[in-house]
């Protein structure tokens, strides 16, 4: 840190991508103030508890408290910032666009700071934002404040290390001092500098997003094909992904894709392009792949069991990905709305997550263990590769299932040897 300028910095939001900005900032040697409109979410920070599991993330506010603090008053939040970052939410609206009204909001709040250098939207938000929010600095007697885009890429399980080691760290800006202002405060960080123009900026993170989701959707769609034809899509997709032009990520059959990026940054970009009066063909495509993969599970149970009525159904994992308690998106949502609809009862297990009181999980039933919520059941679907997984004994659950079929949505186990513990054992693309 020796010879670093110290920088204040405020993040305005303190969801995840707000607290790990900020305390990834905080980290290295800047001070840092996390606003947020919540006051039991500050409550609970300022209080060192984290609202969200982040590996790490706890550690690193724990460790930097001397120079991370969370506050409502802007005041507080604003008193001698240099930049001011906009970390908050802008999920879909009714139209189907990014919902900017409070994206707006902050930028309102910064009339009048005109000590500010920089205002800085990690925000995901649609190409062509940032010009307005120019104007809107500008009409604000801010002019003299560089503006810039600086998208996050960090997936939830690994964001602190994506923060602090990055593929590469994209800055958005039309002058080239604020671009190195924002450079200069991610020195410490191990990754390449990428600048360029604040529309293109924008456009990388839900490019980005959307070329991931298809490569996701392209496996799915060879995966029922290799069920047609007899192929095991874990063999092909282990030779596609060894050539170098490929690649082996992203190239995993399952249920689906969810979480908070894939599926808002997918409709995002489509949105985008139909308000220019294109059609994205693969992206729509790549989206329709995506919502079929999860009810190809259900029908999957339907061809096994017949009608699922009174069927107990366990769904094992809940949260979109392993590693995190985020249940936005999550697949599991729409198998337990199906499997409801189709009149089962749905019992749950994961070691995370924390579903509202809301349909469909007010009509569920939650167990501690995967063994309990197996129990009894007349099939079950892995939902979550959760490792806790590995390490049931299957043998002592499938004699304990009314009916041990069991549809393993992540290819999470060897065919061979679930079907000679005594499972009817089903998975995505292997014969």
């Amino acid at each position: 840190m020796v010879g670093k300028p110290e920088r204040q910095v405020a993040v305005f939001g303190a969801g995840y991508i707000g607290l790990v900005t900020g305390a990834c900032l905080a980290e290295l040697g800047h001070r840092v103030v996390v606003k947020d409109i919540d006051p039991e979410k500050v409550a609970l920070l300022s209080s060192g508890d984290v609202p969200i599991y982040e590996p790490g993330l706890g550690d690193m506010i724990t460790r930097n408290k001397e120079r991370l603090t969370f506050t409502l008053d802007l005041r507080e939040a604003l008193d001698g910032t240099e930049i001011a970052y906009v970390c908050v939410d802008t999920p879909p609206s009714a139209s189907g666009d990014a919902d900017l009204s409070r994206l707006w909001s902050v930028i309102k709040s910064l009339e009048g700071a005109s000590h500010l250098k920089a205002v800085v939207v990690k925000s995901t938000v649609p190409v062509g934002t940032g010009a307005r929010v120019r104007t809107a600095l500008d009409a604000a007697g801010l002019p003299h404040v560089g503006y810039a885009a600086n998208p996050e890429f960090t997936a939830e399980g690994r964001a602190v290390s994506d923060f602090l080691r990055p593929d590469r760290i994209v800055i958005g800006s039309a002058d080239e001092a604020t671009a190195q202002l924002i450079s200069e405060l991610h020195d410490g960080v191990d990754g390449p500098v990428v600048v360029m123009d604040v529309r293109s900026a924008e456009m990388v993170k839900l490019a980005s997003n959307a070329l991931l989701a298809t490569k996701i959707s392209f496996i799915n769609e060879i995966a029922t094909l290799c069920e047609k034809t007899g192929a095991d899509v874990e063999e092909v997709a282990r030779a596609v992904g060894l050539d170098h032009r490929l690649g082996p990520h992203f190239l995993r059959p399952g249920i689906g894709w969810g979480g908070s990026c894939f599926p808002k940054d997918s409709e995002a970009l489509r949105q985008l392009a139909s308000n220019t009066g294109y059609h994205l063909q693969l992206l729509s495509a790549v989206i329709e792949v995506n919502n079929l993969q999860k009810r190809r599970a259900i029908q999957k149970l339907k061809d096994e069991l017949g009608p699922l009525t009174g069927m107990r159904v366990a769904l094992l994992g809940l949260t979109f990905k392993p590693g995190t308690d985020d249940m936005r998106e999550a697949p599991s949502t729409v198998l337990a709305a199906r499997l409801l609809a189709e009149g089962a009862d749905v019992r749950c297990w994961d070691p995370m997550a924390r579903p509202a009181a809301t349909e469909p999980w007010a009509s569920t039933s939650r167990h501690a263990t995967p063994e309990l919520a197996v129990e009894g059941a007349d099939a079950a679907i892995v939902v979550t590769e959760w490792p806790q997984l590995k390490d049931v004994d299957w043998a002592l659950a499938a004699a304990s299932m009314r009916r041990p079929v069991l549809f393993d949505g992540r290819n999470l186990f060897d065919p061979a040897v679930m079907r000679a513990l005594g499972f009817t054992y089903m998975s995505v693309g292997r014969p």
